[in-house]
């Protein structure tokens, strides 16, 4: 992300920031494992907002909304994730880019996680700290919210986009339900589903 943005707002050769500063248009699209029983393999998700559980964000000065700050105040209230992990913080999606990506798509809170196994709550040799970690977030609700899904980038592409005053949205097929332990029956298939729906919403905006 920073190096995206450097790309268009830095001048090179001299090393200094532009006077006059060019705001992108940054669609994650990839893969997620679903938190919710009725968001199945292969559907799609649009999310509404990046909490993370990663720390990235707390390395940079970032404020958020009453909204956001009621979310996060909820989170951690409801699955005791605090600073024994690392704080939660989270970011909104780019407005003006979710209200394209309704028909097809679930919306919800994209989780992002430091890691693929101990922080998806994924056991091979070693013990969890919080084995009911993916119960907590599953549970989670606060007024419309939910978690629809967990992965490792979309917190930090909507914070870090944000700050640099960026438009952000992420978008996943969800290739595991964690819930139903079900797994899709063609990765590509699922892959390839959620990149020719994002190239139709996005050639007609």
């Amino acid at each position: 992300m920073n190096e995206l943005d450097a790309l268009v707002n830095i001048d090179l050769n001299l090393r200094t920031i532009k006077r006059e500063l060019t705001s992108l248009t940054i669609l994650r699209l990839g893969t997620s494992g679903s938190l919710q029983a009725d968001i199945p393999v292969d559907s799609l998700v649009a999310a509404t907002h990046g909490l993370g559980i990663d720390n990235l964000l707390h390395y940079y000065q970032h404020s958020n909304n009453d909204e956001e700050r009621l979310l996060i105040q909820q989170f951690v209230a409801q699955t005791q994730i605090d600073a024994s992990f690392s704080y939660p913080y989270i970011a909104t999606a780019s407005a003006s880019l979710l209200k394209y990506f309704v028909t097809g798509f679930h919306h919800g809170i994209t989780v992002t996680c430091p890691g693929f196994y101990g922080p998806q709550s994924r056991v091979l040799r070693l013990g969890l700290t919080n084995p009911k970690l993916l119960d907590k977030l599953t549970e989670f609700s606060y007024g419309n919210y939910r978690i629809t899904n967990f992965e490792m980038e979309t917190s930090a592409i909507y914070g870090l986009g944000k700050l640099l005053g960026h438009h952000c949205l992420s978008l996943n097929t969800i290739i595991n339900n964690r819930i139903n332990k079900t797994f899709t029956k063609d990765i590509y298939a699922s892959v390839d589903n959620l990149i020719r729906k994002a190239l139709e919403i996005i050639v007609g905006i």
